[in-house]
């Protein structure tokens, strides 16, 4: 592990068999995750959670809340911001895949942030999200036995893509069994609402600076994966909320792609544009 990179021992094995043409890459799932920023004396700080160690899939490492597009994220919702056009052309996507990604971001984040970016009207939003009645609601979501656009409809909400910014897109390696290609979002925490671990796949949240993450990654102290780090690097930036998810719209939704490559007796491993992640891995290394 370098600093605190994620990198499972299994990865090795994996490249090489990609290399030799004896690992078939998964196809990757639609999924998206939101940087959730509130404003403090120190600048905006981000929402993070640490996935239990337990997890198949970046076990132990820190993350922002998000998870996998739902089939029926993609049915009618009533809406309010940018039209489907206008996110189908940002995402690089149709206007049905348009509709999923954003729904699947909000979504995820009630799901498992308790964070909900919808209200009654397109110019309000919800400023309490807590009680049994929306706790039913919630733990419905997570068991898929409702829809968002059903829950959306029942409370009588609009969903307000207007308060995403788009901010980065990357894709998992064609090496790793479980694959995802992954819209990361930013937002503000609404005024009144508060975040709470309400994921079963957390053991832990914070509420961390940007910087002060980023340092501990790089102290070796918090374990994440390069898109996690990459993202908390463009957002120390920054002085406000505010400020960074105005700042989404012109950034690069280029997805990033891992690759692995034999170079001169080397594996090596590296992400196109981020050269302080690439990995070099003896070809005929322990096995």
């Amino acid at each position: 592990m370098s600093q605190g990179q994620w990198y499972p021992p299994e990865w090795p094995d994996r490249i090489r068999a990609l290399a030799r043409g004896d690992l078939t890459p998964a196809a990757p799932k639609r999924a998206a995750t939101v940087m959730l920023l509130r404003d403090t004396a120190d600048g905006p700080a981000v929402h993070m959670l640490r996935r239990r160690v337990s997890m198949a899939f970046a076990g132990g490492a820190y993350a922002y809340p998000g998870g996998g597009v739902d089939d029926r994220d993609s049915r009618p919702v009533r809406w309010a911001g940018p039209p489907l056009a206008v996110w189908a052309a940002r995402l690089g996507v149709d206007e049905a895949s348009a509709q999923a990604v954003v729904c699947a971001a909000v979504r995820e984040t009630y799901e498992e942030a308790g964070v909900l970016l919808a209200g009654r009207t397109p110019e309000t939003v919800i400023g309490d999200t807590t009680g049994e009645d929306w706790e039913a609601d919630r733990q419905a979501l997570v068991d898929r036995t409702l829809s968002f656009a059903d829950f959306l409809d029942r409370r009588g909400l609009v969903l307000r893509s207007d308060l995403l910014g788009a901010w980065a897109r990357w894709i998992t390696p064609e090496f790793e069994p479980r694959r995802y290609d992954t819209w990361f979002f930013a937002a503000a925490l609404p005024e009144g609402q508060r975040t709470r671990n309400a994921s079963t796949e957390a053991d832990r949240t914070v509420w961390t600076l940007p910087a002060a993450a980023v340092a501990g990654y790089e102290r070796g102290e918090l374990l994440m994966m390069p898109p996690t780090v990459s993202t908390l690097r463009a957002l120390t930036p920054y002085a406000t909320a505010a400020e960074a998810v105005g700042a989404a719209d012109g950034r690069d939704l280029a997805p990033v792609l891992a690759t692995a490559r034999l170079v001169a007796g080397e594996l090596v491993l590296s992400w196109p544009g981020h050269d302080e992640f690439t990995k070099r891995i003896p070809a005929g290394g322990p096995r």
